[in-house]
């Protein structure tokens, strides 16, 4: 910059001057750091144990399933597909999710979101990251993408396991859909990923809600109990009819309507409810959890 440059600027002089250009810089590096603390937060999150013990007893579930009908003969009575399973063996991976869906699969998630925020104030690493150019605002988010991830890895793991289980203890086909049609088994692997999407949509709404549980404490078991508690209580009182008004409202509710990418044609309807219900969830728990962390006193 020249001389004639540097007094066209109020106060220019070269102090200004490097001010200007740190901030500048500064600005250009926080998209940089929000990438690399993402990055850094996946890294951390599936090097632990406790994330691999977890996919891993998830994907025992079908595995389970399988062995039991395979010793058993298979039973009318029990969760959905579970007749189904002898004839065909991709509707292990059926009955493994409508299996893990109601209880397994937001345990798991409520461990991951409850220690999201908890976690690192127990550790003592909170304030070494607020303190970092990704900023608070960003840490939340990192974090709450962190645990969004987790839940795919979590509706894959039970959907593939189920899939390759299943492949190898029973004869596999075309499948007949609830509607009665039938499609080939490219097609049913297809829909199998669809419904592995609405669970993972259905999930994001307890992500949020885990988030916010974990800036109240630092105490990351208390988040996470918290956290899988409501999930339960939310499966309860949809299950209590005197309360039909407020079952809509209820983030659990469409937890098992994926019935419907099941029918030919998909019918869409249950998938774009469930996503609207979660996107108010993540809203109004996301801001939430922002007002609290942007205004907590962090001392750990």
């Amino acid at each position: 910059m020249s001389s004639s440059e540097l007094t066209a600027v109020p106060g220019g002089d070269a102090a200004s001057v490097s001010r200007g250009a740190s901030a500048v810089a500064a600005r250009r590096e926080r998209p940089a750091a929000g990438w690399a603390l993402l990055g850094s937060e996946l890294s951390v999150m599936f090097r632990r144990w406790r994330t691999w013990a977890m996919l891993g007893a998830l994907a025992a579930i079908p595995l389970l399933i399988a062995v039991a009908v395979r010793i058993t003969g298979g039973s009318s009575r029990g969760p959905a597909f579970l007749s189904d399973i002898t004839s065909n063996g991709v509707f292990v991976a059926f009955t493994a999710l409508v299996v893990c869906v109601p209880l397994f699969l937001p345990l798991t998630i409520g461990v991951v979101a409850g220690d999201t925020i908890a976690g690192e104030a127990s550790h003592g690493t909170l304030r070494y990251l607020v303190i970092a150019p990704a900023g608070r605002l960003r840490l939340l988010a990192v974090k709450y993408a962190g645990a969004a991830v987790f839940c795919v890895a979590a509706a894959l793991a039970v959907a593939v396991a189920g899939a390759l289980i299943g492949m190898l203890l029973f004869p596999i086909g075309p499948v007949t859909l609830l509607s009665g049609v039938q499609v080939g088994l490219g097609e049913a692997y297809l829909r199998l990923l669809l419904i592995a999407l609405f669970i993972v949509v259905s999930l994001l709404g307890l992500c949020a809600i885990g988030l916010f549980l974990s800036t109240l404490t630092d105490v990351p078991v208390g988040a996470m109990a918290a956290t899988a508690v409501l999930a339960v209580v939310s499966q309860v009182l949809d299950q209590l009819p005197q309360l039909d008004a407020l079952h809509p409202w209820l983030f659990s509710h469409y937890w098992l309507g994926f019935g419907d990418l099941l029918r030919d044609p998909i019918s869409w309807d249950s998938f774009g409810a469930n996503a609207l219900l979660q996107l108010g969830y993540v809203a109004v728990f996301g801001a939430l959890a922002v007002g609290r962390f942007t205004t907590k006193d962090i001392v750990s």
